[in-house]
């Protein structure tokens, strides 16, 4: 009866210590919780400076962006001229360009892909524009747009320029002798 009796106590001793247990448990998981939301304005505040710090670098990078389109598209200088238009074989063209003698014309290319630029309009100037300089002009009896173009052919005077045209027959329909004034967006090839 005795083992009895200290095994009823030792159950008790067991269940009065799991409550204890249990309460313990609980009392500190609140305990945690308070210790979470009195923790949440410092977190408020780190996202907050974190926020003002990506704000920082947005403006900035928005402000590196405008300075990167005002180099590219900004006229260093403008010419007035006039502008006829020219195909690859015409009378005294051979098919090659001055600049680029390798670039095949014979599909009727008259674009070229810049690295800086993208996909521009070729044109001839004087050699007062140097080869690779990008010109943009309007010219709406062509384009509603305003034409980019990149010198890589020769063959007129002065400030004139000359776009080269898929055929003779579509420069002389469609462009035609205009005058014009353009910019140069950049002069020559960097290197």
């Amino acid at each position: 009866m005795k083992g009895k009796c200290i095994l009823s106590g030792l159950y008790n001793l067991l269940k009065i210590s799991v409550i204890i247990g249990a309460i313990f448990v609980i009392k500190s998981s609140s305990s945690k919780m308070e210790t979470l939301s009195s923790n949440e304005n410092v977190n408020r505040s780190i996202d907050l400076s974190t926020m003002a710090i990506y704000i920082n670098k947005e403006e900035e990078q928005k402000a590196n962006e405008e300075a990167l389109q005002t180099y590219l598209w900004g006229a260093l200088d403008s010419y007035t001229g006039d502008l006829t238009g020219y195909g690859a074989f015409c009378p005294l063209c051979t098919g090659h360009l001055a600049c680029m003698s390798n670039l095949d014309l014979s599909n009727g290319r008259t674009h070229y892909d810049d690295q800086t630029y993208g996909n521009v309009q070729i044109v001839a100037s004087s050699k007062n524009l140097p080869c690779g300089t990008i010109i943009k002009f309007n010219a709406p009896h062509i384009s509603e747009e305003p034409i980019i173009a990149i010198v890589l052919d020769r063959g007129v005077l002065g400030n004139d320029i000359d776009l080269l045209s898929p055929s003779e027959e579509y420069a002389s329909r469609y462009v035609g002798r205009t005058k014009i004034t353009y910019d140069v967006l950049r002069m020559g090839w960097k290197k």
